[in-house]
C-alpha cells in the first residue's frame, strides 16, 4: 500500500514538473503584460526550459544513476520550489530568463529521477500500468492549469500562480522524502559513464528515446498549429479536448494492451495507426472527430513508449539513463516540431505538414522495428 500511495506522489510531482512549462503557458498573455518590452525575447521564457533538457539529458541518467534518484528528486523539487519562489516576484527579465534556464535543470531532474523510482516501486504485474499513469502527467498539468491558471491570474495575478507553484513543489519535496524509501547501494553504480554515441547506438537503451524523439516532433506541434491546417472552421472545443483523448487512451486501452502484450509491439502498433490515421486527416482536411481518433492513438504511443524503459532496462542504472535519452530526445522534439512543420505550413501548406506528420510515425513504427531486430540478432 505504501508502494502504491508513493508511485501517486512520484507522478504529483511530475505534475509540478509539468507546471514549469504550463504555468507560463497559461499565463502567457499575464507574462506579456509584465514585461511588455521583451517582445520576441518572451518566448525564451518557455523554451529555455526545454534547452536544458536537450544538452543535459543524458548527463541527467548519468547523475541518477550515480547518486540515486532519491537524491536527485528531493533535490530538483527544493531548487524548482526556489525558483518559483524568485520568479513570482517578476523580477527584470534578464534575471527571470536566468531563472528559467536554471529551472530547466529542476525540470530535467525530475522526469528523469521520478519514472525511474517509480518503475522501481512497481510490482511487475503493475509496472506497465504504473508507467502508462506516468505518462500522462503533462496532460494533466496542462489541463488542469488550464482550468484554474485564468481565475487565479484574473483574481490574484500571475506572480500568485507562480508562487503557488513554489508551494506546490516545496509540499512535494516534503511529502517525498517522508514516503521514498532509503536508498538501496549499488555496488557498480560508481562506473557509470555516458558515452553518447555508446548510448544511442544500443539496441536496449536508445529504443524508447528514438521512438518519443518522432513522437515528440508531432505531438505540441499538432496541437499549436491546428488552427492553421483546419482554419476558421475549427470547433472551439477541439484544442482542450486532444490532450485529454490521448490521456484518456493511455489509461484505458493503454493499460489493457500492456497488461497483455509487451510493450514494444503496442509501439508500433499505435505508430502505424497513428500513421494511418493521420493519412484520414490528411484526406479529410482535418475534420474533427479523425483528429481526434489520431490523439486517441497517440495516447497509446505515450503509454508504450514509457513502459518499454523498464521493460526493456532492468537494471536501474541502465533505466536511469534511458530516462535522460528519453528527456533529451524529447526536448529535442518539442524545440523542433513547430518550427519545422511551420515552415512545411509556408513553403508547401497545410497538407504538406499533414503528410509529414504521417511521415514522422512510420519512422517511429520502422525505427522500433529495426531496433527490435537488433535486440534478436
Amino acid at each position: 500500500m505504501r508502494n502504491l500511495v508513493t508511485i501517486f506522489a512520484l507522478w504529483a510531482a511530475g505534475l509540478g514538473a509539468a507546471a514549469q512549462f504550463a504555468k507560463l503557458a497559461v499565463g502567457f498573455g499575464a507574462l506579456d503584460a509584465a514585461y511588455p518590452e521583451a517582445g520576441k525575447l518572451l518566448g525564451f521564457a518557455v523554451s529555455f526550459l526545454s534547452l536544458s533538457g536537450l544538452l543535459l539529458g543524458l548527463v541527467a541518467g548519468s547523475v541518477v544513476a550515480r547518486r540515486g534518484a532519491k537524491q536527485v528528486l528531493v533535490g530538483a523539487l527544493v531548487l524548482g520550489a526556489m525558483l518559483s519562489a524568485f520568479e513570482a516576484f517578476l523580477p527584470p527579465l534578464p534575471l527571470f530568463l536566468a531563472a528559467r534556464v536554471v529551472e530547466g535543470i529542476s525540470h530535467l531532474g525530475l522526469v528523469v529521477a521520478a519514472p525511474t523510482l517509480i518503475a522501481e516501486l512497481a510490482p511487475d504485474r503493475w509496472r506497465a500500468a504504473a508507467m502508462t499513469l506516468w505518462s500522462t502527467f503533462f496532460g494533466v498539468a496542462f489541463a488542469l492549469l488550464a482550468w484554474i491558471g485564468p481565475g487565479i491570474i484574473a483574481s490574484h495575478g500571475l506572480g500568485a500562480l507562480i508562487g503557488g507553484h513554489a508551494v506546490y513543489m516545496g509540499a512535494m519535496a516534503l511529502i517525498l522524502v517522508l514516503l521514498l524509501p532509503a536508498p538501496r547501494p549499488d555496488p557498480k553504480a560508481g562506473r557509470v559513464t555516458v558515452n553518447p554515441l555508446r548510448l544511442y547506438g544500443d539496441a536496449r537503451l536508445s529504443a524508447p528515446a528514438w521512438g518519443w524523439l518522432f513522437y515528440t516532433l508531432t505531438f505540441v506541434a499538432l496541437l499549436t498549429l491546428l488552427p492553421q491546417v483546419m482554419g476558421p472552421q475549427m470547433p472551439a472545443w477541439l484544442p482542450s479536448a486532444l490532450p485529454l483523448a490521448s490521456i484518456v487512451a493511455s489509461l484505458s486501452l493503454g493499460v489493457v494492451l500492456l497488461k497483455r502484450l509487451p510493450a514494444i509491439p503496442v509501439t508500433i502498433g499505435a505508430f502505424t495507426a497513428s500513421a494511418l490515421v493521420a493519412l484520414v486527416v490528411l484526406a479529410t482536411g482535418g475534420a474533427p472527430f479523425p483528429t481526434v481518433a489520431l490523439f486517441l492513438c497517440l495516447g497509446i504511443v505515450q503509454a508504450g513508449s514509457f513502459a518499454s524503459i523498464p521493460e526493456l532496462n532492468p537494471a536501474l542504472r541502465e533505466r536511469a539513463l534511458a530516462n535522460g535519452a528519453v528527456a533529451q530526445m524529447g526536448n529535442l522534439g518539442n524545440l523542433a516540431g513547430t518550427p519545422l512543420l511551420l515552415m512545411l505550413i509556408a513553403a508547401a501548406g497545410p497538407r504538406a505538414a499533414l503528410a509529414a506528420i504521417a511521415g514522422c510515425y512510420v519512422a517511429g513504427a520502422t525505427a522500433h522495428a529495426i531496433l527490435a531486430r537488433a535486440r534478436r540478432s
